[in-house]
């Protein structure tokens, strides 16, 4: 036995805005989206980079106020990227936990966090 992946489940009311804040902002592109029929809620794949999170406006799906942690290398590239694109809503600064190493947290428009962190 094995287990090969975790895909994180992150609840969303708006779908524009979700689209503006994943896809526009941090950089991540569909895998593929289903809807039951076309007026009732989305549910998405996006990925970045081996980073695969499921978006969800299925109100059984997932707890608004989430926080998940995201391991990476490189976070300084990210933060510089970031900001560069001077999204209006999200202005992430880079912290030192005590422990160590590097940690940026940010918000998405349905109050889910995700902290990116980087080792030591």
């Amino acid at each position: 036995m094995a287990f090969t992946r975790t895909v994180p489940i992150l609840r969303s009311f708006d779908e524009a805005k979700a689209r503006e804040f994943y896809l526009d902002w941090l950089g991540f592109t569909i895998d593929w989206e289903h809807r039951f029929e076309p007026d009732l809620p989305l549910y998405l794949q996006i990925s970045r980079d081996g980073l695969v999170l499921h978006i969800s406006e299925h109100h059984g799906d997932a707890t608004p106020g989430s926080h998940i942690r995201v391991e990476m290398t490189d976070l300084r590239a990210l933060h510089v990227e970031l900001t560069a694109k001077r999204y209006k809503n999200n202005r992430p600064g880079l912290e030192t936990p005590s422990w160590g190493g590097l940690a940026m947290t940010i918000t998405d428009p349905a109050g889910n966090r995700i902290t990116f962190s980087q080792g030591r």
